[in-house]
């Protein structure tokens, strides 16, 4: 433990004005005293009192924390200083899908149980499919725009024809609400082949044949995804669906 530490005191400079509450100020302040620090709270209520300080410590942003003299930075220099991870701005992650994942199959979980009196079984994993392509879906009808752009990066069919890009999420959409519903499968499972197969075939090409590192449009415009195992994962749940839902209801009712 560092002197600093071991005095366990620190001094925060943060805006708080009646226009605007500096969420990272409210940030650091919580993290310090997690870590057992008391905080000499000096808030800076106006436009002129906010840029005096930054001129006189010769920085650009608020908050800033000073422990034990020396001056630790705002709030990803406090998290590094207290040794908690700190993501680069354009660094790649898996999080958004492993959250859309998790809460598709907890939701599958529940519709089950809930439908029919357990938590596991056929339609379980048929709504885990479904909810998930509409929870994508979803990420990627919040900006359109942004999720054709990266689309068109590696999409084959949208590279012919760009509207498909703007038409996909509605597709998927489609297909999984359907999906869930057990309904209009003969629209449901061609959209989702469709779709899924044009998918997967581009994603293999521009992954593992052209090696290309790309970001995916998986989960909108706005994604650090990596294209690649996830993307093609999401295709070929959409294939097996397709596939498999026509089969069921058919042959085994």
């Amino acid at each position: 433990m560092t002197s600093d530490q071991s005095a366990k005191s620190a001094i925060l400079y943060r805006m708080v004005m009646p226009d605007h509450l500096c969420p990272f100020g409210l940030k650091s302040k919580d993290l310090l005293e997690r870590h057992g620090y008391t905080v000499e709270d000096h808030r800076l209520e106006t436009r002129e009192e906010t840029e005096a300080f930054m001129k006189e410590h010769g920085v650009d942003t608020t908050p800033q924390t000073f422990i034990g003299g020396e001056r630790i930075g705002g709030y990803e220099d406090l998290r590094a200083h207290f040794g908690q991870e700190v993501s680069a701005e354009d660094e790649t992650s898996y999080q958004p899908v492993i959250a859309i994942f998790s809460v598709a199959f907890l939701m599958a979980l529940a519709a089950s149980w809930y439908a029919l009196g357990t938590v596991l079984s056929v339609r379980t994993f048929e709504w885990f499919i479904a909810i998930s392509m509409c929870l994508l879906a979803v990420q990627k009808l919040q900006d359109v725009e942004s999720f054709s752009t990266m689309f068109l990066n590696y999409d084959l069919l949208a590279r012919r024809w760009v509207r498909y890009g703007y038409l996909y999420p509605f597709g998927e959409a489609l297909a999984g609400i359907l999906m869930i519903a057990g309904a209009l499968i003969w629209v449901a499972a061609p959209v989702a082949l469709f779709i899924g197969t044009i998918g997967a075939v581009s994603v293999f090409k521009a992954v593992y044949i052209d090696k290309r590192e790309l970001k995916c449009a998986c989960v909108g415009g706005a994604s650090n995804v990596p294209l690649g195992f996830v993307s093609l994962t999401e295709n070929l749940m959409m294939i097996a669906m397709a596939i498999w839902m026509p089969v069921r209801i058919l042959w085994l009712g």
